[in-house]
């Protein structure tokens, strides 16, 4: 199912409801499974999520890390344990057993069965239907290396199965599954001898001697045993499968070793205070490491779930809602509020946006992150994408900012200068380290600053209508972004080693699709100029690419050049922008005015 790696699609956490239908789904999928079975790989108090790849396969993981159940279609009629559940649940399914060794490498890395390479028992196999799952293992082990289901035939010819070619057992899941190359999804562990096997089922003598191999080989040549085809695409791995196959019969499962220990369940329930704690040190790590201040604004969903949710300790649920806080956008202003980020509600999403990081903060400076290793699969990615972009080098952008007149007092006070160009969280902390200086923050109020003259001016001179009241104070959460909307805007756009630093805001690309004479589309593309790419090259290469005419011409009144490419093409146009250049998605705005 999952020899090569494929594109993810989506990863998402599922709800309550959508936890209850999947463990429906595998109660009538595997009826010998006991509720106990099911709580052990499905934990009640765990966090599930789904991942959704192109091929339409889905993969359950418990805590993102422990993939337990796969769904081939999508829609539930075909969901299989993976090789790990059945580590933990060998008797979820039945198995059969190979004739030998020799196969059983071919299977690790993926091959298909072809029946006669399994082994009958003298009373026969029970009844089963086309499509029932089974589990594949070896002769002396008790630890599955496969999961299979059979494709065609029925009870009845039984007998006739041994000598009879043709009948496919495909391979659905299997050890060399890059669903399991994280070393963090196994639990299994070595053992010295294969005498440690823990199923006394499967403690009967092997009599797999050479002359059963040789025997087994010739009954492949004369009745497939594998699918040649399945052979053939895993012959590179032959090195790598001997490996493994010479350690399946040392496999055991631990009898220690439950779902409920990786999920910490067993523990005391953290307290609120705890939560709170773990909630802030995430929140620390991931400003430290993933949050960038070239991503910023960022919706808080995002925050939470690809930089948050990341760094919270292995085996540990974290729930907002079980927090002081109870909801994510109230935890984003309570610490906008201490003035480590600056962040507010968008009251149209009802949703709080990081706006911004004081990465001069008392408590971003102290916090020391953890090392945490790159997965093999990110680098991979990083490294094709790096691939794909070679041509036209990795992109760079950044808001910068310059001190005005009014802010020009704040600087000159801490030593800053005032020609240079700030980032975002530079700048604020400028501002903070200001107050620090001066012992503005309030006393009975840690999250208000008390404004003197100065810092007075540079906040509200000139902006306060006449005849109103200047401000005494401010609060912290309303700081950073008032500090910043009172500098010049710059940003600086960087492509190999070509930088362009511009005055004012980044503007954005213009993409337009409209009707022209009658039901003819065009679609038209403007300020590609701004993230340095060349108009003249950017038409032909479109016009490879969706095999139409394009053309250029200069903007009237403007500085730049529009792209004017033949027929509708506006979101293929953007994804192309956004996967070969590399310009991000909020710098694209799309309009389509084909649309009634």
């Amino acid at each position: 199912m999952f020899k090569k790696a494929i594109e993810l699609k989506s990863h998402q956490r599922l709800s309550g409801a959508d936890r209850k239908k999947l463990k429906r789904t595998v109660k009538d999928r595997f009826p010998a499974a006991s509720d106990s079975d099911i709580d052990s790989l499905l934990p009640p108090k765990a966090e599930i999520t789904v991942a959704k790849f192109q091929n339409r396969v889905h993969v359950y993981s418990v805590e993102a890390a422990f993939p337990v159940f796969f769904d081939i279609d999508g829609r539930g009629n075909e969901i299989f344990p993976t090789v790990y559940a059945l580590w933990k649940v060998p008797d979820l399914m039945p198995s059969f057993l190979l004739k030998g060794g020799e196969v059983s490498r071919y299977v690790i890395g993926g091959a298909d069965l072809m029946f006669p390479g399994i082994s009958v028992p003298a009373e026969g196999l029970p009844s089963f239907s086309a499509g029932e799952p089974w589990a594949v293992k070896v002769p002396g082990n008790p630890a599955p290396i496969a999961v299979s289901y059979f494709l065609k035939f029925n009870a009845f010819e039984l007998p006739k199965l041994e000598s009879v070619e043709g009948h496919y057992v495909p391979n659905a899941g299997f050890l060399e599954d890059v669903v399991f190359e994280d070393p963090a999804s196994s639990s299994c562990q070595t053992s010295d001898s294969r005498d440690d096997a823990t199923d006394s089922s499967h403690n009967q003598p092997s009599e797999t001697n050479g002359k059963e191999v040789e025997d087994s080989v010739g009954a492949a040549e004369e009745h497939p045993i594998l699918d040649s085809a399945s052979v053939s695409q895993i012959e590179g791995k032959n090195d790598t499968a001997e490996g493994i196959t010479s350690g399946v019969a040392d496999l055991k499962v631990t009898d220690t070793t439950t779902a409920d220990e990786m999920v910490v369940e067993d523990q005391q329930p953290l307290s609120i205070e705890d939560v709170d704690m773990l909630l802030d040190k995430c929140l620390l790590q991931a400003l430290h490491t993933t949050v960038k201040d070239k991503d910023l604004p960022m919706p808080g969903s995002t925050l939470w779930s690809n930089h948050v949710l990341p760094c919270r300790p292995s085996g540990v649920t974290l729930d907002i809602k079980k927090s002081s806080h109870k909801k994510l956008s109230k935890w984003l202003l309570a610490k906008s509020s201490t003035g480590l980020i600056t962040a507010k509600e968008d009251k149209h999403k009802k949703e709080a946006v990081l706006f911004a990081v004081n990465r001069g903060h008392p408590d971003y400076s102290s916090f020391k992150p953890e090392k945490r290793k790159i997965e093999k699969s990110e680098q991979t990615t990083e490294h094709s994408q790096g691939e794909s972009r070679s041509d036209n080098k990795m992109l760079e952008v950044a808001e910068i900012y310059k001190p005005s007149v009014h802010v020009n007092p704040i600087f000159t006070a801490v030593g800053a200068g005032t020609g240079m160009l700030y980032s975002a969280s530079d700048a604020i902390a400028v501002v903070y380290k200001y107050i620090e200086n001066e012992n503005l923050v309030k006393l009975t109020n840690k999250s208000i600053v008390v404004l003197d003259a100065i810092l007075c001016d540079a906040l509200f001179k000139g902006a306060i209508k006449k005849g109103s009241t200047y401000p005494t104070e401010i609060h912290k959460k309303d700081l950073g972004s008032t500090f910043i909307n009172r500098m010049q805007a710059h940003h600086i756009v960087t492509r190999g080693g070509e930088s362009v630093v511009r005055k004012g805001g980044l503007k954005t690309i213009q993409i337009v699709t409209e009707r022209r004479q009658g039901n003819k589309k065009v679609t038209k593309l403007s300020g590609m100029e701004t993230f340095l790419i060349d108009a003249d090259a950017l038409a032909s290469e479109l016009q490879k690419k969706f095999a139409c005419s394009t053309s250029v011409a200069e903007l009237p009144g403007k500085k730049g050049h529009e792209v004017l490419v033949q027929g509708g093409v506006i979101d293929d146009l953007a994804k192309h922008l956004i996967e070969r250049y590399g310009i991000p998605k909020r710098y694209i705005e799309v309009l389509d005015k084909t649309k009634k």
